[in-house]
């Protein structure tokens, strides 16, 4: 009973034909392991396209092992299979490539679900719009993670419906802040029903004693911070509630000195709930608003910000909410191990990422002399796309330079299919991106992510509905013809 209680686990990993050795390679390099891993070719080429029906079919029970790990990509229902073979079955990374991580030996696995910081998302057209457009903003930044809907006002112009507008927001639940600098208006809002106001300097604090909604603190003029100080003073003794916002300027317009200014602010009160506008960097600098959300977030997790207001005006910056939602998920996660912001979410990295060609030109070459199958396979490495199936492999930096050897010219749908893939691949190539074939390039917070049903099997792409008499011969067939191939 002793022996039994100390000895390691034992994995069975699942794969096919092609990805068996660079399998077992890397399971070799992760030495030693925590676990004893049995690798078993279960008889198809392609292991992410294996799925839960087949390997009921090809996996005879009982199985000698404690865990079944299974490709990413596998579909079908696993708590099935977990049933029938009476252990756990669970999937492994995407790529085989990235087991090393998902084993945690070289990164972190954390849940993103905890955070301390509220995200302010402010609707600028708010006066210039009907409500029902604010409502739909509002859901939208709602699910990008926004807590707090910002109404903005805008100067000179009129807001008949500030009112209609606040209490439609209310109605769905929403918590509301009205943002503005003209004391009549933050009084309409707040008697409106807003939760905030945005903002209220020391010559305006006569205003929190009107009404219930927490204001936000500013300085009297950009950079007196003494001025924003003597606010917080007072409203401390009053014993109201309140955010201090010292306000990030605009680089070369004080960005630098702004942030000297938090810093400061949180030196001389430790306690206080700080807020941080990163418009005026994500909105007014000419780069990817991601990298710019990842650095100011670690500024706002290091001095403890409670409170960040967003916007989205500027074309580049219409994920910026999403995006600080991740930040803030990501700095809490790696605060809270005390480690760098490294390995918890790739979805802020929008443009390149770190490990983006999980194969070398050589394994490539090994996997592409065991074809012995029409079907084209299209991968990507640091020398460029690689395209093969049984007749050879090409390899080259531009998709129009391996048409010619591909052979179908005479076949439109496979000549569609194989331009969409290595369109994808070329693209992934140049910025340094994971490529799949036949999956959409992957974007991070930059696109919307579809959600996958691992559930339910891949349906045929137009190109092969529209081939249902004509026998597959260049493009990826439906899974069940690749594993009879097998």
């Amino acid at each position: 009973m002793a022996e039994q209680d100390v000895r390691a686990e034992r994995i069975l990993f699942l794969t096919g034909h092609l990805a068996l050795k660079s399998l077992q390679r890397i399971l070799d390099d992760m030495q030693p392991l925590p676990f004893e891993a049995r690798v078993l070719d279960v008889g198809i080429n392609v292991a992410g396209l294996m799925t839960a029906d087949l390997i009921r079919r090809r996996v005879p029970a009982p199985v000698d092992a404690d865990r079944i790990i299974v490709p990413g990509r596998c579909r079908g229902d696993l708590d099935v299979l977990s049933q029938h073979f009476g252990l756990p079955v669970q999937r492994g990374p995407d790529e085989v490539k990235d087991l090393p991580q998902h084993f945690g030996r070289k990164a972190k696995k954390r849940e993103l679900t905890q955070h301390d910081v509220l995200i302010f998302a402010e609707i600028v057209d708010a006066p210039q719009v009907d409500i029902d457009t604010v409502l739909a903003t509002a859901r939208r930044y709602r699910r990008d993670g926004a807590d707090v809907i910002d109404i903005g006002c805008l100067p000179d112009t009129p807001f008949p419906h500030m009112e209609d507008c606040i209490r439609a927001l209310k109605a769905e639940g929403f918590q509301v802040s009205i943002d503005s600098l003209n004391t009549d208006d933050l009084l309409r809002g707040a008697y409106a029903g807003a939760d905030y106001l945005l903002s209220l300097k020391k010559s305006t604090l006569w205003v929190a004693d009107e009404v219930d909604a927490i204001p936000v603190l500013i300085p009297d003029t950009p950079g007196d911070l003494d001025s924003l100080r003597e606010a917080v003073d007072i409203m401390t003794a009053r014993g109201l509630p309140f955010y201090a916002d010292p306000i990030v300027e605009p680089i070369h317009f004080g960005f630098t000195a702004s942030i000297v200014r938090y810093h400061e602010l949180r030196r001389s009160h430790p306690d206080i709930p700080v807020m941080m506008g990163v418009g005026n960097l994500t909105e007014l600098t000419d780069a990817d608003t991601s990298g710019i959300n990842a650095l100011l977030f670690g500024i706002i997790s290091e001095l403890r910000i409670g409170a960040v207001l967003a916007t989205e005006v500027s074309p580049h910056a219409r994920r910026a909410v999403k995006e600080a939602d991740i930040a803030r998920r990501v700095m809490f996660a790696a605060r809270e191990d005390n480690a760098l912001p490294r390995d918890y979410s790739d979805d802020l990295m929008t443009t390149h990422q770190r490990r983006p060609f999980p194969d070398t030109p050589q394994e490539i070459a090994e996997i592409a002399a065991t074809v012995r199958d029409p079907n084209f396979r299209i991968q990507v490495s640091e020398q460029g796309i690689h395209i093969y199936n049984r007749d050879g492999l090409q390899v080259h930096t531009d998709p129009f330079a391996l048409y010619p050897g591909l052979n179908v010219a005479e076949d439109g749908a496979h000549a569609f299919y194989l331009g969409v893939e290595l369109a994808r691949a070329q693209i992934a190539w140049q910025l340094g991106r994971r490529y799949a074939q036949d999956e959409e390039l992957q974007w991070g917070a930059a696109v919307e992510k579809k959600e996958q049903d691992l559930m339910a099997h891949c349906a045929p792409g137009t190109t092969l509905q529209r081939k249902t008499k004509r026998r597959q011969t260049d493009a990826p067939p439906p899974a069940d013809d690749t594993q009879d191939q097998a």
